[in-house]
């Protein structure tokens, strides 16, 4: 009877024993819906059109109803960070980031890529990636205006919808000086540099003249001289005048004159080369002028 007893007791205490799970779940662990598949910190999920998208952890569902307006996206539209909503897209020379997941600086818009920046400045151990346009042509717009690619064209385009490309390469056209020589005063001695920077298609022959002499620069004089290259920009050209212990009898204007078959321009700067006593007298001019200047703006 005892016997009896205890098998009847023992059957209902394991009726009542709840199963022991095989592993105890940790309630500090964010729940992950069996919907979501959490990689690397990134939640991918299937939107309702059941194309797969792409989010940081907790942005929740996507309701594409609540997403805000975007406007004045130059460089067209891209996903946010969590797949979800669209936000302008990063332009030329905008950092980004690499791949096709939007974490920190954005994606690159519309006919650009996210790679090292090609830039001169670049190649240091922290080299940034920046959008660097796909089509590199130059371009010419309906407006006379060379762009120097596609990107930059849409650029423009967004903000004059009439504008059209009218021919692949750039536009001709006559020189344009874009950075003219300056007025310059400095002591005898010393070394003096004036600057041309010119754009043109077809590329501009540049002359150097002083006014007064109908000779080209430098002609045989041994302590002037001229160099030039193409740059900084492309369809540009850079002249440098260069005088090496220059004496007052080189004081006067100097001319830079660029030409093509289209037409040609020319800008000029005044040199000013003096001695030691008259500098310290133009100085002293000089600062009491300025020292004037601002007693009357006050």
């Amino acid at each position: 009877m005892l016997v009896l007893f205890l098998l009847v007791l023992d059957l209902l205490s394991s009726r009542a024993a709840p199963p022991v799970p095989s592993s105890i779940p940790d309630p500090l662990l964010e729940y992950v819906p069996p919907e979501k598949e959490l990689v690397d910190g990134w939640i991918q999920s299937r939107n309702r059109t059941g194309t797969r998208t792409t989010g940081l952890e907790g942005c929740g569902p996507c309701n594409p109803e609540l997403c805000p307006q975007t406007r004045g996206c130059r460089a067209g539209l891209v996903l946010d960070s969590c797949g979800c909503c669209q936000e302008c897209g990063n332009l030329e020379g905008q950092a980004c980031d690499p791949g096709p997941l939007n974490v920190f600086y954005g994606l690159c818009g519309t006919g650009l890529r996210c790679q090292a920046d090609p830039g001169p400045a670049a190649g240091g151990e922290d080299e940034e990636e920046v959008c660097v346009c796909e089509q590199q042509e130059a371009l010419c717009g309906s407006d006379g205006t060379t762009y120097r690619n596609m990107c930059r064209f849409r650029e423009a385009a967004f903000s004059d919808p009439e504008l059209r490309t009218v021919g692949r390469g750039p536009c001709r056209t006559e020189p344009v000086i874009k950075v003219p020589p300056r007025n310059q005063v400095n002591r005898s001695g010393s070394s003096l540099v004036f600057l041309c920077e010119v754009f043109a298609f077809p590329m501009a022959l540049v002359e150097w003249r002083k006014d007064g002499r109908d000779v080209v620069l430098p002609g045989d004089d041994p302590h002037i001289s001229v160099q030039s290259r193409g740059g900084p920009l492309r369809f540009e050209l850079s002249s440098w005048l260069q005088i090496e212990g220059a004496e007052p009898g080189d004081s006067g204007t100097y001319r830079c004159t660029a030409k093509n078959n289209l037409g040609s321009v020319s800008a000029s700067a005044v040199l000013g080369v003096l001695g030691e006593d008259e500098l310290s007298s133009y100085l002293s001019r000089s600062a009491s002028e300025m020292k004037q200047l601002i007693d009357d703006y006050d």
